[in-house]
């Protein structure tokens, strides 16, 4: 199910993962996103230098001991870069997955549960979905101006129907089973009903959504910012190392832009191994 309402979007790496999904590989990618996470919490900590100070001497360094993956076009350590690249990316996937959950799955319960909403919130769902995320989050930068937080938020309502209708379909599954029925006869509230035994029922189904969306949403929010609307230079960012790294390629010095896409592809790919472990676990 989470393959069908993810249809069309980034197939390769969705069924590239499913294909490399083991327990052993689920163990590496949930390792992997560990140290993602420690790179993002403790980035001033683990990178060893300043990742916006540079000089114009110290460009284009190799590998060294005091410059692990060597330095950037201004002489910036890169290594430091994608330390702190690391929690802004995962900031702001995970404003984009955190919002897009609340929000769908609070419509799809509502729509779910009050069967005279449920109309209304699946035209909702329809008419969101039709809009390309990143046409979204164009707009909204044109609006608001360039920046994590509006870009982020467009993205996140455009992955409502993401999580929103595979949600509403299994919460109109469970709202039908005779357990939902006693407890309504019982007189519970449906806050109650709906918070102690609906949603647990559902939690696991979310997660393996939520999951996988993750790891859509740091791609799109890479975009962004390589297109100069996201997170905005010289803050790191692997979206914007990628941007700023492209005239340094042809010069024979890829490595900003490579060792940040490779970031992206590896932390992605992760996301889709366990979420593709998470779906199978729970017969999503």
């Amino acid at each position: 199910m989470t393959a069908a309402v993810t249809a069309g979007r980034y197939s390769f790496l969705r069924n590239t993962a499913a294909r490399f999904s083991s327990p052993w590989t689920v163990r590496l990618a949930a390792g992997f996103l560990l140290l993602v996470v420690l790179m993002a919490v403790a980035a001033p900590v683990i990178a060893p230098h300043d990742p916006d100070a540079g000089s114009l001497g110290g460009a284009y360094l190799e590998s060294s001991l005091d410059h692990l993956l060597g330095t950037d076009a201004s002489g910036r350590d890169i290594f430091s870069r994608l330390v702190f690249g690391a929690r802004t990316t995962m900031f702001g996937a995970t404003l984009i997955v955190g919002l897009a959950a609340v929000i769908g799955v609070a419509l799809a319960l509502t729509g779910a549960w009050q069967r005279r909403a449920d109309g209304i919130v699946s035209r909702v769902f329809d008419t969101i979905l039709v809009l390309p995320a990143l046409l979204l989050a164009l707009a909204a930068t044109a609006l608001f101006g360039a920046g994590l937080t509006a870009a982020a938020i467009a993205l996140a309502i455009a992955y409502v129907p993401y999580v929103g209708r595979i949600t509403r379909s299994a919460a109109l599954q469970q709202v039908a089973q005779p357990y939902i029925s006693a407890l309504r006869l019982q007189g519970f509230r449906s806050s109650r009903v709906i918070g102690l035994h609906l949603l647990p029922n559902l939690a696991g189904l979310i997660t393996a959504q939520v999951t996988v969306l993750f790891g859509y949403a740091i791609i799109d929010m890479a975009a962004v910012s390589y297109l100069g609307l996201g997170v905005q230079p010289p803050q790191s960012d692997w979206g914007t190392m990628i941007s700023a790294g492209q005239s340094s390629i042809v010069r024979g010095f890829p490595q900003e832009s490579l060792y940040a896409g490779l970031a992206i592809f590896l932390t992605v790919f992760a996301f889709n191994i366990i979420g593709d472990h998470l779906g199978k676990r729970f017969h999503v």
